[in-house]
């Protein structure tokens, strides 16, 4: 394995938000640039300390969700670092139309934080789950896409985001996820994509919190002999390609994880690379065509096969073990 990852960390409870969070505020009180700008989520986004320690550096716009795009994409135009706070599934598509026009192709230096993503509301059900926000995001030209892992990968994440030009979305949950490295003392890179468990019989690829569901099974096939690859893709754009294919050649099947529609999203991404350089089968697990269940991350990630026990039943087949 990895010398950055955990063999197995359970109970973390600091969220990724509130990383995302405490990291801006250490580089903004170096930095006057940076400015925060949120769509009264201040509270969502564990963004109470920075609004507290530096005051006129955040920008409450209310609930305005295309507005706050606008603005940003202003005051990146006047020299500014803005970054965007807005629950993942408005930001993502109530101001679509925005995100395209003013921050994309406009090319402005603008950060686009989608919080609570995925499936972190829960029981409020489709009109809160963000479930189409990577299709659509890494479809536009010139916006990059980003998912952190967890708490470490974040605080990497944001400390690169601040001096990166490209127009960036990043879509974070809402809950703390279990640590798939033991520190934030190792090499990130954007576009990088990180191998954290080397294996040549079968390649997971997995983003933002089905990594460590991915660590996991790995953990539980290699018990009965079988050696899993998992890939970090926590960039899907620029999606690392050359990761993809030397695994496609390595190990022949691949499955991807991702809280996401099974279409568009990262499975998606992959499938496209595989095919056109070095077809191999591919699984994509992720959340099917139809508006997801209601319930705890958990719960929901269980009844669409996001879980250990289904990834590795899903795995033997595959490879058509036993």
């Amino acid at each position: 394995m990895n010398n950055v990852l955990l063999q197995k960390v359970e109970g973390n409870k600091i969220h990724n938000r509130k990383v995302a969070s405490e990291t801006l505020l250490e580089l903004a009180k170096k930095d006057r640039d940076i400015l925060v700008l949120t769509s009264d989520s201040r509270g969502s986004a564990s963004l109470v300390p920075f609004a507290d320690a530096l005051p006129e550096q955040l920008v409450e716009v209310g609930i305005a969700e295309q507005n706050i795009v606008g603005i940003a994409a202003g005051l990146a135009s006047a020299g500014k670092k803005p970054f965007v706070a807005s629950p993942a599934c408005f930001l993502s598509m109530r101001s679509i139309e925005q995100i395209k026009v003013d921050v994309a192709y406009s090319q402005m230096n603008v950060k686009l934080i989608g919080i609570s993503g995925g499936v972190s509301y829960g029981a409020l059900g489709m009109t809160h789950h963000s479930l189409q926000d990577l299709a659509v995001t890494r479809a536009i030209p010139g916006l990059h896409v980003m998912m952190p892992a967890d708490r470490h990968e974040t605080k990497k994440m944001f400390q690169a985001l601040v001096n990166y030009e490209t127009p960036v979305y990043v879509r974070i949950g809402r809950n703390p996820v279990n640590d798939c490295y033991q520190s934030d003392e190792y090499e990130f890179e954007i576009g990088k994509a990180v191998t954290m468990n080397e294996g040549n019989d079968i390649t997971f690829i997995a983003i933002g919190e089905t990594v460590r569901i991915a660590l996991d099974s790995a953990e539980k096939l290699a018990q009965v002999g079988i050696h899993c690859r998992v890939i970090n893709m926590h960039t899907i754009k620029p999606l690392d390609e050359e990761v993809i294919i030397k695994a496609a050649k390595e190990t022949g099947n691949i499955i991807t994880l991702e809280e996401h529609s099974v279409y568009g999203g990262l499975g998606s991404a992959v499938t496209e690379v595989v095919s056109q350089n070095y077809p191999v089968p591919v699984r994509i697990l992720g959340i099917h065509d139809e508006p997801a269940v209601t319930g705890k991350t958990p719960e929901v990630f269980n009844h669409y096969g996001l879980s250990v026990e289904s990834v590795s039943k899903v795995t033997k087949e595959m490879i058509n073990y036993g």
